[in-house]
């Protein structure tokens, strides 16, 4: 999709989100309602802060842990002594944001037949359906590997939102790498949105430079949450290490300067992380 039309399409979305919600706002005080009267659900977790509400669900089945193996940028004397058990506790996830009626799902999971996305939006009695919006950290098919099953897009009404450079870059790519994100993208392509870094997206999201992992890697901050993508793959590694990499990092050198970039900003500005490979329940608050 052309910028030039994306820009056109975004000044509209920022509005509908704004704008569209006398009865979401209602619905969404029904549903916030219920929510807060029923315990959660295994694998899901929300927090709320000054009208966002954020929803870690989990979309790995098992345990997940980030072998030792897979980190280097440092002695491996101190990496087991920081991951003793020989593996770091992660997860695979995805953060559905409610604000104003409209819900954002940022990334999809990995899509495998185990994979627990799709019972986690049932638990927050949301349906595909009803997402209004995708937010893609990047292409890697642990991230958007939810968007399909069985050759078919799950999020029928979701606005694809994704950044240039991160496009640009796989689209590039060989057909033995970006055979699915070719497929995927052009599933969604009348709904597929490119963006520059620091664009302000629907819903007043601000997306983020976070290259290093990936060529277009992307942050996006709502509000006081700063969902943060592969920032981090071993928390208990890289929290205190940020010098630290894992083997997925396809730009150590601008991986490093990154996360070291916005673990400082979060802690600044007293902002909550949200990751996609942090443990059990998502969700980091630095301050």
């Amino acid at each position: 999709m052309k910028r030039r039309a994306w820009l056109k399409y975004a000044a509209g979305s920022v509005l509908l989100w704004a704008a569209g919600c006398a009865n979401g706002k209602k619905q969404a005080s029904v549903e916030k309602e219920k929510a807060a009267a029923a315990p959660e659900a295994e694998g899901v977790h929300t927090e709320e802060d000054e009208g966002v509400r954020i929803s870690w669900i989990q979309d790995n089945a098992q345990e997940r842990r980030m072998p030792n193996s897979l980190f280097q940028g440092a002695d491996s004397a101190l990496i087991q002594k920081l991951s003793p058990e020989g593996g770091v506790l992660a997860s695979v996830s995805c953060f559905l944001v409610e604000k104003e009626g409209r819900r954002a799902l940022f990334d999809t999971g990995v899509g495998a037949a185990d994979s627990r996305l799709l019972q986690g939006l049932n638990a927050l009695g949301v349906s595909p359906e009803a997402v209004d919006y995708l937010f893609l950290t990047h292409f890697h098919g642990d991230h958007i590997g939810g968007m399909m099953r069985e050759g078919r897009v799950v999020f029928p009404k979701a606005e694809v939102y994704a950044s240039q450079k991160e496009y640009d870059a796989w689209m590039q790519m060989p057909a033995d790498k970006n055979a699915q994100v070719v497929k995927t993208m052009d599933a969604y392509r009348e709904r597929l949105h490119l963006f520059a870094f620091d664009d302000v997206l629907p819903g007043g999201v601000k997306s983020l430079d976070g290259v290093g992992h990936t060529p277009g890697h992307t942050l996006y901050q709502v509000g006081n949450f700063l969902v943060v993508g592969d920032l981090m793959h071993g928390t208990a590694l890289q929290l205190t290490h940020p010098e630290i990499c894992a083997s997925y990092d396809m730009d150590m050198p601008r991986a490093v300067k990154t996360r070291k970039r916005y673990l400082a900003y979060a802690r600044s500005e007293g902002l909550t992380l949200a990751g996609m490979h942090f443990p059990p329940e998502g969700f980091i608050a630095l301050k």
